[in-house]
């Protein structure tokens, strides 16, 4: 680890408080809960000028539903409180398997799901589960708020599209339809999770009958920046859904993506895992999406 260099520190205690800050302080970076930021800046990765502490924000932690008009997280909200959200075990099951494998039970605690999308990492547990669900992001800036779709967010290794002044401030999810089956997989070096996603696969079924009248397929660690596989859709959406087309789908899934080799494993590995976890997904998709469905 690295000496710190000297920064500026700051603690607003509104939104617009903290726009301002981001605004007038040159090489400010908004903190949440820095499990990644400090770690970065502790390695000499990066060296912000100024820390603008969004903690002390009020609402910015809160979960909450209303009946027919959908979710809202906060972007303090940590993935361990995501994961123990009786509103998100409810309405959105496949958050809380997505959060179940973030890290260490350390990270969850300390983590947000404001920091975790904002660091637009490639290998992200959360945004292929978020971009299948549709969620939106509200984000906060010098010319007030925005939204953004999941799947507009990301623009590279690292960066997102909001600007440097702007952060998360909450997530939007619409309902979800009835009849609806997701899952995320995860193939990690190690199991039961805590560690980076070699290949993460997010799936999401709405059914009526034998064919699916909405599907959702993402993927992280495969590319610059999480993605849908969009030909893979297009396969499940093209007739019945049975085990061939699954089979037609996953193989798909494994020709859009782009991955690299590493240390950690090969990118032929990737593809092929993409492939094996894509299948599995949208079984385990279509398995709880038919649960409850009439006869």
């Amino acid at each position: 680890m690295k000496r710190l260099k000297n920064f500026s520190y700051f603690e607003p205690v509104t939104v617009k408080e903290a726009c301002e800050t981001l605004t007038e302080e040159d090489g400010a970076f908004p903190l949440a809960g820095g499990t990644d930021l400090l770690v970065r800046m502790k390695r000499g990765e990066i060296h912000p000028a100024a820390l603008v502490n969004l903690k002390h924000i009020q609402n910015l932690k809160k979960i909450k539903s209303e009946s027919g008009s959908g979710t809202t997280i906060g972007a303090l909200a940590s993935i361990s409180d995501i994961q123990g959200s009786p509103v998100i075990q409810a309405k959105h099951p496949l958050l809380v398997q997505a959060a179940g494998v973030v890290g260490a039970q350390s990270i969850r605690n300390l983590a947000t799901i404001g920091g975790n999308i904002g660091r637009a990492s490639p290998a992200s547990d959360m945004s292929p589960s978020l971009m299948i669900l549709k969620a939106r992001i509200i984000a906060a800036g010098p010319k007030g708020k925005r939204e953004v779709g999941m799947n507009q967010i990301f623009a590279g290794p690292g960066k997102t599209t909001l600007s440097n002044a702007e952060f998360i401030t909450t997530f939007y999810i619409p309902e979800p339809s009835p009849h609806t089956g997701t899952a995320y997989l995860k193939l990690g070096r190690r199991t039961g999770g805590g560690d980076c996603a070699l290949v993460g696969v997010a799936t999401l079924l709405t059914m009526e009958n034998d064919e699916a009248q909405d599907v959702g397929i993402a993927l992280s660690s495969v590319g610059p920046k999480p993605m849908r596989a969009r030909k893979a859709e297009e396969v499940v959406m093209s007739g019945p859904l049975n085990d061939e087309r699954i089979k037609e789908a996953a193989r798909a899934a494994a020709d859009e993506v782009n991955p690299i080799t590493d240390l950690r494993c090969s990118a032929s590995y990737r593809q092929e895992m993409v492939k094996v976890l894509t299948y599995r997904a949208l079984i385990e998709s279509l398995q709880k999406a038919k649960r409850g469905m009439p006869e």
